[in-house]
Order: structure tokens, then sequence, then C-alpha cells
């Protein structure tokens, strides 16, 4: 490992009964400008560990008292020393000797009369390895409070912006039902139906981004629920209507008469509202957008397909992974967050099914997604 590391921030103990040995491992290892403590016995060596907290200790394994191994052992079983890494010193260089050292956890073994360089390999190998959890622990540690920070922020934010976001579209919706052209003139009735899908358009990205902090927080729990796919369906398209006729495109449905499935309603409208509200987006004014639901096999698939500006395949590629969030603009250049395909695939998946699609530029896409079917 090639770490930059800094010895004096790192403590070896030494542990071994002969003081010469003790003496030569301290002179080499304090030339290394590490901080060394010392024990003579197997006793001492426990009660330094836990004065000490060293990052290495380096064990003779043959000692009058406590053996090294039998040390190891004690090291090993406490939770709070567990992890420090563990050299033996071993003049036995017999493979029994060896493998029992492993047994009760060693790191690393060093054998007697040791070789000055092997020794401070070994233990900067070692020392190494301990910098380099620290620095993983203290970045996980860093990862987890941004994390927690920014969740937390999406939920402030989706949160108290939806109810005055759901209010304004409430008055657009009114207005835009009760004020014919005819009474206001093209111009206004126009900015009023801009300022109305805007709205939409803002409220349902609330409501994603709402939902997708909540579902990555696992703050979220699937309810299953027997339900009718068509009727949930057929109230989502009720709504869309409006939308789709403001902008001139009919909504087709092809459908049997029900399919009863088990699954999270709200998940199911989410998703189904979705891609809805792409189709729609990308969609060319006088056009239709064709919704399909289809029993295949023991899932049912609905499909959304649109004949509008479609996705080039470096787009495609793209599509559906957290990490290149990717979005493009709508035939009225309508902005799409990227957010939405993300969450349809979360709930699908959170629901026992799966989502794809295909596309083509210039001719439109089809989005699919199935769910189990409730036998």
């Amino acid at each position: 490992m090639n770490m930059e590391i800094n010895p004096s921030e790192y403590k070896i103990l030494i542990v071994d009964d002969v003081m010469s040995n003790v003496l030569l491992l301290k002179v080499l290892l304090t030339n290394e400008k590490f901080a060394i403590a010392t024990a003579n016995n197997g006793q001492q060596a426990l009660e330094q560990v836990e004065k000490e907290h060293p990052d290495l200790v380096l064990l003779d394994v043959m000692m009058p008292d406590l053996s090294g191994f039998e040390v190891a052992q004690r090291l090993k079983s406490n939770p709070d020393t567990a992890d420090i890494p563990i050299i033996f010193l071993t003049a036995l260089n017999s493979t029994t000797d060896i493998v029992k050292g492993f047994q009760v956890g060693a790191n690393d073994f060093i054998s007697k009369p040791f070789n000055k360089e092997e020794l401070i390999i070994r233990v900067t190998h070692q020392i190494s390895l301990v910098a380099a959890k620290r620095i993983i622990l203290k970045k996980t540690e860093e990862l987890q409070r941004t994390i927690a920070g920014r969740d937390k922020l999406y939920s402030v934010i989706a949160h108290d912006l939806r109810s005055p976001m759901g209010s304004i579209k409430m008055v657009l919706n009114m207005l835009i039902l009760n004020l014919p052209v005819e009474k206001i003139g093209t111009e206004m009735h126009e900015l009023l139906t801009m300022a109305n899908r805007t709205t939409e358009d803002v409220f349902s990205l609330l409501d994603n981004l709402l939902k997708w902090t909540k579902s990555q927080i696992g703050n979220l729990n699937v309810v299953y629920q027997d339900i009718d796919a068509v009727e949930v369906m057929d109230g989502v398209i009720d709504v869309f209507n409006m939308i789709a006729g403001l902008k001139k495109i009919t909504i087709r449905e092809e459908k049997p008469e029900k399919l009863p499935v088990c699954a999270d309603i709200d998940m199911l409208k989410t998703v189904i509202r979705n891609l809805l509200s792409n189709a729609i987006k990308f969609s060319n004014e006088n056009s239709e957008v064709l919704v399909k639901m289809e029993e295949q096999g023991d899932m049912v698939v609905v499909s959304v397909k649109d004949n509008g500006c479609g996705i080039d395949e470096e787009g495609q590629k793209k599509l559906l992974h957290t990490d290149t969030h990717f979005s493009t603009f709508g035939t009225n250049n309508e902005e799409g967050s990227g957010l939405g395909l993300l969450l349809c695939q979360d709930f699908v998946v959170k629901n026992g099914g799966k989502l794809w699609f295909t596309s083509k530029q210039g001719e439109g896409s089809t989005f699919y997604f199935s769910i189990p079917l409730k036998k």
C-alpha cells in the first residue's frame, strides 16, 4: 500500500520477557519515529494495552506466565481490543506454531533472530492498514453526516413547499375551468395555461422529492393492498385528461375490464402519474398517448407509449441510473428532473416488478412496468 503515514502518530507495544530483545526492538522502531510502549510479560502486556491503547502489538510467543497465544486470545475476545493487529515474534519456525498463531488472530509473524529490514517492512505494512482503516472510517462518518443533512433538507423543502404549491395549483385549476378564452382573451388564457402547467410540474416534482427522500432513508413502507389496477389507472388518467387537453393530446386506453393486483396503491399511482406526465411532456401537439394494460403470465404489464421526440442512444444508456441523473427538455421545452423515473423504478421494484423502455429518437418512447397479478 502506498500510503504516506506519519509514524509518530502510531504507538507500538513491544512485549518480550527478554530485556535485550525489548531494547533492540525499541531502538529500531524509535529510529523509525514510532511511539513505543513496552511490557515484560503477558499480564503486563494486557495492562499496557488497556492503558496505552497501542495501534500494533509485537508479541513474543514464549513467555513464562502467559504465552503470547493466550495474550492474543484475550485481546481478540475483548471487543475494545479485538481490532488491534498483532505480529508474533517467534523463535520456533515450526508450522504448528504459525497455524496456532493465525488461529488466535495473528496478523503476521517475524521469526527471531529478526532481520532489521524485514521487521520494519512488516510493521509499516500493518500500520498502513490501520491508517487506511482510519481514513475509511472518517470518510464514512463524514459521508453519513452529509447524507443525513441532505435528506433532512430534501424532506423539509418538499414538505414545506407542498401545501402552498397545492393551494396555488387548486386556484389555477379553478381559474382555468371558469375563465373561458372568450372572457379573458387568448393571451391571458395562454399565460394562465402556462402557469397551470408549471404549477402541476412543480407540485409533482415536490411530491416525487418527498417520496424519493423517504424511500432512500427507508421511511417508506410498502403497504400491499388488493386493488384493481384498471381502476387505479382510470383515476390517474382522469386527472391527466385536462393537462393533456391543454396540449391537444388524447390519451387512449387499451385495457381489460379489471386486473386484480396486490400492490401499494400510492406507489402505483406515483408510477403511472410520472410515466403519463413524461409521455405528455415529450409528445407533440395533436398526437396521442396510448396506455395499455395486459396480463402476461403471472404479471400485469402496463405500457405508456408516446409519439414524441424519443431519446437518443446516449441518453438511453444514462436513463434509470442514479449516478448519471439524466434529463432532457419536452417538446414545449418543459424541463424534466430525471428524478421521476428513478422513483418509478424504485417503487416498481419494491412492488415486485420491473421497469423498462424502448425508444427511438424522433419517433417516441414506450415505457413499460410490471407488477405481480393477484391470483
